[in-house]
């Protein structure tokens, strides 16, 4: 049997939200190298100067899950916590 179907060209789901990329600022600095001591990144400029790229916080966190069953096989009763910090 034969048919003869039409078909109609959908956007992908995500172009709706698509939108133009934010106005970019350039920054001052030329390389960007490794302190051996701190492990922190150093910028200079082009002058082989310091640059200061402003302060940035830290974060970690941490997950745990568990499960219990009266055999000791994974069961129906099972939990989760989280926790995080931010500096």
């Amino acid at each position: 049997m034969t048919s003869s179907a039409t078909l109609t060209a959908v956007p992908p789901w995500g172009a709706g939200r698509l939108a133009p990329y934010p106005t970019t600022i350039p920054r001052p600095h030329v390389s960007v190298s490794i302190d051996p001591e701190t492990q922190l990144g150093t910028f200079l400029d082009r002058a082989g100067r310091v640059v200061e790229m402003g302060k940035h916080g830290t974060s970690s966190g941490t997950e745990t899950s568990t499960s219990t069953s009266s055999d000791g096989q994974a069961g129906n009763d099972q939990g989760s916590d989280q926790d995080s910090n931010q500096d």
